[in-house]
């Protein structure tokens, strides 16, 4: 109706089609003008001989104030244009720079790695194109083993991790210190996982001869008890158990917070009836209280899962892949840039996505589920 208001007014169509075409046209260009006039800032700066902290200071302000002009511009681009246009793609004036930046940094990347995942280099550095990097991601003898470690940390670490996590969640939630307990569960989240490996590695530490003073705390304590230096990161498969310790170390914390909120969320009515039908504490515990938490055990699970998959800090740190802890992401930034040969990590680059989004594409699913019940 207020379309064909507009065109009964002095003028006719052509005139309100003018109109809103010169209105468009001029919201197109402010955005534009506004785009050079940033990059503009963005070249002086980068070019510039002033003080460091003002160029970063004037570079912040410029940034930030920028981006927020070009998002105030485009909303009144959007704005300008007729019917109900407008509403539909307003939402779009806010998603589609975060999916532009996601496609750029995220898609592109990912299709030229799968690309480069089937190009073949050769000795003499010539390229082909086959299966080959495929082939030898798993009959290769080392990649065999890098993905046997991987299992043993997705099997171990992350069973360890969800049970530590909900134990210490039960019994912290029945005891008179539960914030203090919960607090120094949770204080190794603070500790990054290069830390920890340096931490760890001279709790480790073997290096010290028979007799002498021993800096690993673990060696200091059998010798101070009459044994023999154990070289915990040496002997196989025992090495791998200790790496898997440190990530335990540091993630019972997330595990406990989540599962501990999920406690928190059973009902006490559920629980009582349960009590007055005769089951057991243990009984309330397995056939009550899991099954209610379930969807939390799941997404904590999944997520430690996707944390080993992509494991590579702990093993860099402390083993550099040695003795027999090497593990995918630990081959994959071997191949790329030890042995240069970028076609075969790009290869194991994309066997880590396609496990991952696996996992990913498997939580989705089950948050739709639940969504629909």
């Amino acid at each position: 109706m207020a379309t064909f208001e507009k065109v009964k007014e002095p003028g006719g169509i052509a005139g309100w089609l003018g109109t809103n075409i010169a209105r468009i046209l001029l919201a197109i260009s402010i955005p534009l003008v506004a785009f050079f006039v940033m990059r503009a800032g963005f070249l002086f700066l980068r070019e510039s001989d002033a003080n460091g902290l003002i160029i970063a200071l004037v570079a912040i302000i410029w940034g930030v104030g920028g981006v927020a002009l070009l998002y105030l511009i485009a909303n009144w681009l959007v704005e300008q244009l007729p019917g109900s246009a407008a509403q539909r793609l307003r939402p779009y004036v806010f998603v589609g720079p975060a999916m532009a930046v996601l496609s750029w940094y995220l898609l592109i990347p990912t299709f030229r790695t799968l690309w480069l995942s089937f190009q073949v280099q050769a000795a003499d550095r010539t390229t082909t194109f086959g299966l080959d990097n495929y082939i030898f991601a798993f009959t290769d003898p080392a990649m065999v083993e890098s993905f046997r470690n991987n299992a043993l940390w997705l099997v171990v670490g992350t069973s360890f991790i969800v049970v530590f996590g909900l134990l210490v969640a039960i019994l912290a939630d029945r005891s008179r210190f539960e914030v203090i307990a919960k607090s120094f569960i949770f204080l190794p989240m603070a500790i990054s996982f290069v830390g920890a490996g340096v931490i760890f590695r001279f709790i480790y530490d073997a290096s010290r001869a028979p007799g002498q003073s021993q800096i690993g705390l673990l060696n200091a304590i059998v010798e101070g008890f009459g044994g023999e230096r154990i070289g915990w990161l040496l002997i196989e498969p025992w090495n791998n158990l200790m790496l898997i310790g440190v990530l335990v170390f540091l993630q019972t914390g997330f595990a406990m917070v989540l599962l501990s909120a999920a406690l928190k969320s059973v009902p006490n009515e559920l629980l009582e009836a349960g009590r007055i039908d005769g089951a057991s504490e243990v009984q309330i515990f397995f056939r009550i209280i899991i099954p209610y938490i379930r969807g939390t055990i799941v997404t904590v699970t999944t997520t430690i899962v996707i944390l080993t998959l992509k494991i590579f800090d702990l093993i860099f740190v402390m083993t550099q892949g040695r003795n027999g802890t090497e593990v995918i992401a630990d081959r994959l930034y071997k191949e790329m840039f030890t042995f240069q040969n970028q076609p075969r990590g790009a290869a194991l680059a994309i066997l880590l996505v396609i496990l991952t989004i696996s996992v990913m594409y498997y939580n989705l699913k089950r948050f739709r589920e639940e969504e629909a019940f």
